[in-house]
This record gives C-alpha cells, structure tokens and sequence, in this order.
C-alpha cells in the first residue's frame, strides 16, 4: 500500500481503478489472509473486552473469596488459599501476563487496517481532485468555444 500511495503523490495519473474497486477493497479485510494466531488474538480481545467476560470474572473472584472463608470457617484448619490469597494473585496476574500482548496483537491488526483505509480515502480523494480538474479543464475549454467568461 505505502508505494501505491507514494505513485499517487508523485503522479495522480498513476492512481490504479482496482484499488477503488469494493471488491479489492473488501478483499483486504477478508478473514482468509488472516493466520491462526491473529483470528486467535481477535476472538480473545472480542470476548475479553465483553460484559460477559466481567461477569465472569468477578463471579470467579467472589466464588474464590467465598469458598476460602467457608473453607476457614466450617472447618478451622485454614483456607487453602489464605487471607492474601497469594495462589489467586499468582492466577490473576498470570492471566494478565497472557492477555495483554495478545490484546496488542489486535490492536495492532486494528492500526494496520486503520492505516489501509487512510490510504484507500486518499486514493479516492486523489481521483476525485484529479476528476475534478478534468471537469474544470471540459468547463473551460466549453466556455472558450462558447466566448463566455
């Protein structure tokens, strides 16, 4: 994308019909260029950035809290998991080591395909200008032969 969009500065001319097609356009977002590791990445940050995921979670962390006091209290041998649930910290901060590089990983893919947009509106924006100027030129060359000014 980035030497097709240096063409376009350089020479409008050079500004290629199929890239304006929907269908090349399209075709750059389809999920069949994606590898196993960025659909994964995708799926894990749709469902980890959901309500449901937070529902979850914090059923699991009061589920665990709970279950460590009744553990505590019904049988006075203590928790196995006690008060600083250090076993829970050690999860938790395990899932957060996982989670986020994955979560960059969609970011990123989001970046890249904000940046293909960026370059297909400037290529459309770069037809246009170029478009326009060819009409201005018609409309000069009518109101030359017309003697209007």
């Amino acid at each position: 994308m980035k030497k097709e969009t240096r063409e376009y500065i350089t020479n409008p001319s050079k500004i290629h019909s199929n890239i304006l097609s929907p269908e090349h356009f399209h075709s750059l977002f389809s999920s069949k260029h994606l590898t196993i590791g960025q659909k994964a990445a995708d799926t894990l940050t749709k469902f980890a950035g959901s309500w449901i995921f937070i529902s979850i979670f914090t059923l699991v962390l009061v589920l665990w809290v709970l279950g460590n006091g009744y553990f505590l209290m019904q049988w006075n041998k203590g928790a196995f998991d006690p008060f600083p649930f250090i076993l829970l910290n050690l999860f938790l901060s395990c899932i957060a080591a996982i989670q986020a590089p994955i979560i960059l990983m969609s970011q990123n893919r989001e970046n890249e395909r904000d940046r293909v947009h960026m370059h297909y509106d400037y290529a459309v924006n770069r037809k246009a200008e170029k478009e326009i100027r060819e009409m201005q030129k018609d409309l000069d060359l009518i109101k030359k032969k017309m003697s209007v000014k």
